[in-house]
């Protein structure tokens, strides 16, 4: 009777032992996901913590840059408004001095780069996701656009009036045509001013885009 529940007894050790060995399996596998899905979170608070320090300095510049160009727009009508009136004084060639110019700006984007190496689903919040591809592959495009637009026609129309009809030009500074009342009763010279103008408007459209995305993401990180 005893060599009769042998058998028995040998298959019953044999599926305990089997079931350990599963269970020890699927705990070694619970504690690596765990560990996985750690690293995972440590990554995307530092890799968020460091967009959030890209799209700051991004901030700051958008927001100088917007000042400037809307100066530039405002001194513009102020310019032609004298001019319209016949009116030279010193205080336009200082006004040129920021209507002549262009605004430059270029996006901290490191971190954004290090993520889309990783994958951008490493981030779990998906309206996060799609938030930072449209700022930084379809706001920020734009605006290099618009900007570029604005710095081209800088050098396409302006330089080649700057050599011909101005004594002294400096960027951002004080700009002195060689005679200023011939110079701004000229009409292609109001008409440049205007043109300018209308350009670098579209460009000011950019740049308050891209700051309202950029401002959006910060908030949904700090979320």
């Amino acid at each position: 009777m005893a060599d009769e529940n042998r058998p028995i007894k040998y298959m019953r050790y044999a599926i305990g032992e089997i079931a350990l060995v599963v269970i020890g399996i699927l705990i070694a596998l619970q504690i690596n996901n765990w560990n996985e899905n750690r690293k995972a979170d440590k990554f995307e608070q530092e890799i968020l913590y460091l967009i959030d320090q890209n799209l700051k300095s991004d901030s700051i510049s958008l927001t100088m840059e917007l000042f400037k160009a809307k100066q530039a727009i405002a001194l513009t009508d102020r310019l032609l408004e004298q001019v319209s009136q016949k009116n030279y004084g010193d205080s336009i060639n200082n006004w040129m001095g920021k209507i002549i110019s262009f605004e430059r700006f270029k996006s901290q984007s490191s971190a954004f780069e290090v993520l889309k190496a990783k994958g951008i689903e490493t981030i779990s919040n998906k309206e996060l996701q799609l938030a930072l591809i449209s700022y930084y592959d379809e706001s920020l495009f734009k605006l290099y656009e618009g900007l570029e637009d604005v710095e081209d026609s800088f050098k396409r129309d302006w330089i080649p009036v700057i050599k011909e009809d101005f004594s002294d030009f400096n960027f951002m500074d004080i700009n002195t045509p060689n005679n200023s009342k011939e110079f701004f009763e000229k009409h292609s010279s109001v008409v440049l001013f205007k043109m300018y103008k209308d350009n670098r408007q579209g460009s000011v459209g950019y740049l308050q885009n891209a700051l309202k995305a950029n401002t959006a993401i910060r908030s949904l990180i700090k979320k």
